[in-house]
């Protein structure tokens, strides 16, 4: 293998083709296959959407949210960041790892 970024595996078959396949392809089959599905940068991009994701999920997980189990604090239960910050940053996690996968 050299160290060009455009390497490519040629695979020969010949095996267990009817003959009408055989008679349309000839006597030997050459199928092109990349060496790897996802490059080193989709890993990036899927690590980092992982580390995103959990950032929204510590977001809404927060701290403190009831000081007391006695005493209902709303407020601080439906507060802005736990409501709609955090289900935000979590989306925008699962769009960079959707965008990970769609990446060529």
């Amino acid at each position: 293998m050299s160290n060009n970024k455009k390497s490519r595996k040629i695979i020969t078959t010949n095996s267990n083709l009817s003959p009408r396949t055989k008679a349309i392809l000839g006597s030997k089959h050459q199928v092109e296959a990349n060496e790897m599905l996802f490059k080193r940068r989709n890993f990036y991009y899927v690590f980092a959407g992982l580390i995103v994701m959990a950032l929204g999920f510590v977001l809404m997980a927060g701290g403190d949210a009831n000081p007391s189990p006695d005493i209902f604090d709303a407020d601080s239960l439906y507060s802005f960041r736990r409501v709609f910050l955090a289900p935000l940053v979590i989306l925008f996690g699962l769009g960079l790892n959707v965008y990970a996968i769609f990446k060529k």
